[in-house]
């Protein structure tokens, strides 16, 4: 009777498991079979293979989607404000963390804050309107930059306070400068909440659309976001095209995610254990 309840239990949970897998992975299913289709054979949106494979809607939709300049605009906004925020990100938890003074505490929650409260776009655009940066790629790799300051700065808090603090105090008998004793003794051994935080940061700037929707109105300047919604009001009735438009766009960071789920993981644990 035990055993007929233990296995009833475990079966129950796969069950569930896989009812809430399958709403996630339906969509992505039905949107990857329907980009190979005919305009006719998508508009069905069902989950039957297509009667011939058309790999030329990848290519439609790059020439019309103008995907290229959109895809370097997309890596060079997530790559370089994620380079940029991890250093930051970093060199603020371990002083904050380190030094627990009543001003870095208060400032360590004042950012923190940050996580929890609405981006104000109207203050946030005037802003860029005086300091001459609205409409501009150098402006809108700052404004990632800034935003994922709270929530990088959090998860590398807690993994500094694993740190022991013997390894700083050997430091500084060697002779490290504070620049030196950070990069060569602290920051390697931040190796796993850094690759979590980089990655996070890398595909919450990837599939962005409120913020280059608000900052940025040049074409040439969108991201791929935004890219496919341009392609979606302009072929809203080829939803073969707009589905290949779709996977081009989410390949990249599904590939990342793939390649990094393991430092996600263990990272976001790793970092919960303090602060």
């Amino acid at each position: 009777m035990i055993f007929n309840r233990k296995v009833a239990y475990k079966v129950g949970k796969q069950l569930i498991a896989c009812i809430l897998s399958s709403l996630v992975i339906v969509p992505f299913l039905v949107i990857f079979l329907n980009s190979f289709k005919t305009e006719a054979e998508a508009a069905l949106m069902d989950l039957s293979l297509p009667k011939v494979f058309r790999w030329e809607n990848y290519s439609v939709a790059i020439e019309r989607g103008k995907l290229i300049i959109s895809f370097f605009n997309s890596s060079l906004y997530s790559i370089v404000a994620t380079i940029i925020s991890v250093i930051i990100n970093s060199m603020a938890a371990f002083v904050l963390s380190r030094r627990r003074t009543k001003l870095n505490q208060f400032l360590y929650f004042f950012m923190i804050l940050g996580i929890m409260l609405p981006t104000n776009y109207i203050a946030l655009i005037k802003v860029m309107q005086i300091l001459h940066l609205l409409n501009t790629r150098t402006g809108i790799i700052l404004l990632y930059t800034a935003i994922n300051v709270p929530f990088g700065t959090f998860i590398l808090y807690g993994f500094v306070e694993t740190i022991p603090r013997e390894l700083d105090e050997a430091g500084v008998i060697d002779g490290a400068s504070p620049l030196q004793l950070f990069f060569r003794v602290i920051f390697p051994l931040l190796k796993p909440a850094v690759v979590t935080v980089a990655l996070l940061t890398f595909m919450g700037i990837w599939n962005d659309f409120m913020l280059p929707l608000y900052v940025l109105n040049r074409a040439s300047q969108w991201p791929m976001t935004l890219a496919v919604y341009n392609f979606f009001g302009q072929y809203q009735s080829e939803w073969n095209l707009i589905f290949a438009d779709i996977v081009l766009t989410c390949f990249p960071v599904f590939i990342i995610y793939l390649l990094g789920q393991k430092w996600i993981v263990s990272g976001m644990t790793a970092g919960a254990v303090k602060g």
